[in-house]
């Protein structure tokens, strides 16, 4: 195994572990992600059979207590095989994380029942050592996990490059090991971090089963890329929850759209975002920039969305509720609300365990200015240890203050889709900033743009890139970018309400045809683009 591993350096200067792939029958059993043929047709099917056979009984009404361990066991143990087919020895550090957090929710709870015995009288007794010890741990622990395996390459990188210009290359850290990164640390270091925060502020109690705790921190429907669930939110049903046909086979629909999301629009047009991002930007014409930056929007949406949708479809299958991830972004009215929207899992994640704790907007106004940076240069880190990411961030906080200041009253002021507009563009050239390798190629990107590129050879034209696959996978994007499913979902409403009987009843089952036959031509062209190779992986698999 150890003379397998390959290191490649991406872009953002990450190094990621990769194995020789090993086909098989046409089948790639390098890395088992949601959008791959081995996942859907052999590891997700034995999963759900063997996991509803366990889970059976429940069901049934006898064993309860029993059958719903092992069924949380089992799918422990099944998301551990998960991990571990993409990571193989990486998946220690997940294991490490929820032990370390395991045992330190304990201690805040002990800690907490030792205060409440010792002050009965008193509503909110002074904290006790242990307490924050449990919660100074886990803390700690999990941001040394974070920045080890995240930052530590990017620290090496940047400090050759502060002795190079300072004239002291021998200095330099030449020979030092490159550290592996590894699938979703960010989002399970989250999740798991959360659990003792909530402990310790008393919004949730300690589990003291540390299987049903296991199962909720690698979780693979969620495991290595969200959304970040927290233990609160799904506690209840860890240990009591009830799995029908209906909520099944909603979650089947949610996660075929996912799907299609990923596999017909997102990968189809990450092909030209790719290569339009490659180009030299003395050679980028002012319409092909813009349709890199379009194209890298509609990606990036409908691939992590579309990895959402499976992660949540995935947990109804399980019986489990996650909480929506995304809002269509794209029709927001202003930058305030596009984070309303995007990400919505991360972004209450910083408002309330960064944001709040900070004094929010609940102190000055300069001081909620600069809570507002923190937040967002911490935000544009999160996503990976490059000064694009951080100016990123920063350059979202930059609106969010000016909106605050005067840019909201002066939109309110503007037709809805005038601010729509302001948006989308502020939106993205944020994501021409973000898909960068450096900062001075996305600033020749965005002013070529604008026209304002000084080219000296010969431009990209830009029917070099518009297919007519692209071309229908650009507009389907554009068009599903809105809210069509959910006004869709209205009219049948509308139609069910204004008819009676017979009509209907047939409305309905009409409804229901074209659902099934919709979905199930969604799966089939999936599945025919991944057995043509087509699959890439998802863009948040490196964050």
């Amino acid at each position: 195994m150890w003379s397998q591993l390959r290191y490649r350096e991406t872009p953002k200067g990450f190094i990621i572990n990769e194995y020789p792939p090993v086909k098989a029958g046409g089948i790639d059993w390098e890395r088992m992600v949601f959008s791959s043929i081995i996942f859907l047709f052999l590891f997700l099917p034995f999963v759900l059979g063997v996991y509803h056979l366990l889970f059976l009984p429940v069901s049934l009404g006898f064993g309860q207590r029993v059958w719903r361990k092992l069924s949380n066991l089992f799918l422990l143990l099944a998301s551990l095989v998960f991990y571990f087919w993409g990571e193989t020895f990486l998946v220690w550090i997940v294991i490490t994380s929820t032990l370390i957090d395991y045992v330190c929710g304990l201690i805040i709870s002990g800690g907490m029942a030792k205060r409440q015995a010792g002050n009965p009288t008193s509503s909110e007794p002074p904290r006790l050592f242990q307490e924050k010890l449990g919660l100074t741990i886990s803390i700690c622990s999990n941001l040394a996990f974070l920045g080890v395996f995240k930052y530590f390459n990017f620290g090496v990188e940047s400090y050759n490059r502060l002795v190079e210009i300072v004239g002291l290359s021998g200095w330099a850290m030449n020979d030092v090991m490159r550290i592996t990164l590894p699938l979703g640390i960010s989002f399970y270091t989250f999740q798991s971090m959360s659990y003792t925060i909530d402990v310790y502020r008393g919004q949730t109690q300690a589990t003291r089963n540390l299987i049903d705790f296991a199962c909720y921190v690698t979780m693979f429907p969620q495991l290595v890329a969200g959304p970040i669930v927290r233990y609160r939110d799904i506690a209840d049903q860890l240990v009591a929850r009830v799995i029908t046909i209906q909520y099944f086979a909603s979650g089947v629909c949610r996660f075929i759209l996912g799907l299609g999301k990923k596999v017909i629009i997102a990968n189809t047009v990450s092909t030209i975002a790719e290569s339009i991002f490659k180009i030299p930007t003395d050679k980028l014409s002012c319409s092909v920039a813009w349709l890199g930056g379009i194209a890298f929007a509609i990606q990036i949406y409908f691939d992590f969305s579309g990895y959402s949708d499976m992660a949540i479809g995935l947990g109804r299958m399980f019986g489990f509720d996650f909480k929506e991830n995304f809002n269509y972004p794209y029709i927001s009215k202003s930058v305030k609300e596009f984070w309303r929207r995007w990400h919505i899992s991360l972004s209450t994640w910083f408002r309330d365990y960064l944001y709040i704790p900070l004094g929010g907007n609940r102190v000055s106004t300069r001081r909620t200015y600069l809570n507002l940076i923190v937040v967002f240069f911490l935000c544009g880190l999160w996503h990976g240890a490059s000064l694009t990411f951080v100016v990123w961030g920063l350059y979202h906080g930059f609106f969010l203050i000016m909106e605050r200041i005067w840019l909201e009253r002066f939109l309110s002021r503007l037709h809805p889709l005038l601010r729509q507009a302001y948006t989308l563009l502020v939106v993205l050239c944020g994501w021409v900033i973000f898909a960068s390798d450096t900062l001075p190629y996305a600033l020749g990107f965005l002013a070529a743009m604008f026209g304002l590129a000084h080219n000296t050879g010969a431009v990209q034209d830009i029917d070099w890139y518009i297919t007519r696959e692209v071309r229908i996978a650009l507009i389907v994007g554009i068009v599903f970018s809105m809210p069509i499913l959910p006004a869709i979902a209205e009219l049948r409403e509308k139609l069910l309400k204004r008819f009676r009987g017979g009509v209907q009843t047939a409305v309905e089952i009409n409804f229901c045809i074209f659902v099934i036959l919709g979905l199930g031509a969604l799966f089939l062209i999936s599945a025919m683009l991944l057995s043509a190779g087509t699959h890439n992986p998802f863009i948040y698999f490196r964050f």
